[in-house]
């Protein structure tokens, strides 16, 4: 790697490389990036703090689909069961799956914790 270091006038250090030695300068720190993320994932998986989803679920998820319901009936979980465990009304929340009604941060933050999932995981 040819670098040329030159120095203004008010005394700042700038160094000048060929553009191809820029890119693959670019492309290390990007893979080091990569690779921390991975690491971190893999290190949440095993600590239990993130879990790996079915195809199928992550379809339903891009296609739009309520997020509430997709994560119940991925923990298995009935209307029923999961309006008793988060203190909501099953007619209630069958409005927020249906898109018929927006729940408040409370419900929902009750509705997550019920799913072990994050708000994020719910609102997207």
């Amino acid at each position: 790697m040819n670098a040329q270091t030159i120095v203004t006038p008010s005394g700042e250090r700038l160094v000048v490389l060929a553009e191809e030695d820029f890119r693959k300068l670019v492309e290390a720190a990007e893979d080091a990036e990569d690779q921390a993320a991975v690491s971190d994932f893999q290190r949440k998986l095993a600590a239990g703090d993130e879990e790996l989803l079915p195809d199928t679920m992550v379809e339903r998820i891009l296609a739009g689909e309520n997020r509430i319901r997709i994560w119940r009936e991925h923990r298995g979980l009935s209307l029923t069961a999961l309006s008793g465990a988060a203190g909501i009304g099953q007619g209630f929340l069958s409005q927020i799956e249906s898109g018929q009604r927006e729940g408040s941060l409370d419900t929902l933050r009750k509705v997550a914790t019920v799913l072990r999932v994050s708000l994020d995981d719910l609102a997207g």
